[in-house]
């Protein structure tokens, strides 16, 4: 039987052990990181957490909704045993009805095949770690060799477990100054967010500094179940010119290789982020978003501009 908690009534610690021991458990559904992305999350537990799924409940205009938090790709059912595309349906359809709509993204192992519900395939790239960095290397396409060389060339120097408040700096004074929709409260997260999985032991930063020795290109990594996802990262103006975020990743490769370690690159269905991720000899994977649509036709001015706002986000 699938049970519908509150927050208040989740028991953290069985929730833990469910992720722990679900055959697709990801960082993203750790107690601790949802409290993070989304405080006050609330779930659907299957039995004595058999299998769960993390509910992301919002309410605006009246309307009780469901979007993917920040910073947390893939959520959907998290399962010990065996799931099937009857069992997602089955999670799906407990979800409250008080949820009117719902635009959220599973994970790869959950299959939906209910024409009820519209699903769009999104791209994700991957690396398995398995093989000696030489093996690797070898996979690298020609323009991420060359712009590896330039890097090296360079003089760049790598440094680990510096401090995360440098690459969202990095990223705030380049990159961020494009998309100023980003504001304090979801930096403030990501910052809360790469900390606490510093103390899980979980996270990793690493930063590319120039023969000046100045910070150029920052990376955050975080690890679980096997994964290390590329979580966020910065670059100044001098390090997309020498290539510092090439370099990281490299280093994060060649330091992870031969092991049982697979390198989530964490997207992209943007054709430029993806075409930068298959250089380093990834290969494509998919996972599905859902939209469920309960909502009556008045309503749905207010969907709009929420819709809106999220696609900005």
């Amino acid at each position: 039987m699938i049970r519908y908690l509150k927050h208040k009534e989740i028991d953290k610690n069985k929730w833990d052990k469910c992720i722990k021991e679900s055959f697709n458990g990801q960082v993203y559904g750790w107690s601790w990181y949802l409290d993070i992305v989304h405080a006050g999350w609330e779930a659907l537990v299957e039995e004595d957490y058999e299998r769960v799924f993390p509910l992301t409940i919002n309410k605006k205009f009246g309307i009780h909704y469901m979007f993917q938090p920040f910073f947390t790709q893939q959520l959907g059912v998290f399962s010990r045993s065996i799931l099937n595309p009857s069992i997602v349906k089955d999670f799906l359809d407990a979800i409250p009805s008080k949820v009117s709509f719902v635009e959220i993204r599973l994970n790869s192992h959950n299959k939906v095949d209910d024409q009820r519900f519209k699903v769009t395939n999104h791209l994700n790239h991957e690396l398995d770690l398995i093989n000696t960095y030489d093996r690797l290397q070898r996979k690298y396409n020609s323009n991420t060799r060359r712009n590896l060389r330039k890097a090296q060339d360079a003089g760049l120097t790598l440094a680990k477990h510096i401090k995360p408040d440098e690459v969202i700096r990095l990223f705030r004074m380049n990159r961020g100054r494009t998309i100023s929709h980003w504001n304090e409260q979801e930096y403030n997260r990501l910052l809360k967010l790469v900390y606490q999985s510093v103390y899980h032991s979980q996270g990793v930063v690493y930063g590319a500094y120039t023969s000046h020795n100045e910070l150029c290109s920052g990376a955050i990594f975080v690890k679980s179940h096997g994964k290390l996802v590329f979580l966020f990262s910065g670059t100044s103006p001098e390090g997309k010119e020498l290539h510092g975020l090439t370099f990281i990743i490299d280093s994060v490769i060649k330091e992870y290789s031969p092991g049982h370690m697979v390198l989530d690159f964490e997207g992209s269905d943007h054709d430029g982020l993806a075409q930068y991720y298959k250089g380093f000899g990834s290969k494509q994977t998919t996972y599905p978003g859902i939209v469920i649509n309960r909502l009556p036709l008045i309503p749905r001015i207010g969907l709009k501009l929420l819709r809106r706002r999220k696609k900005k986000l």
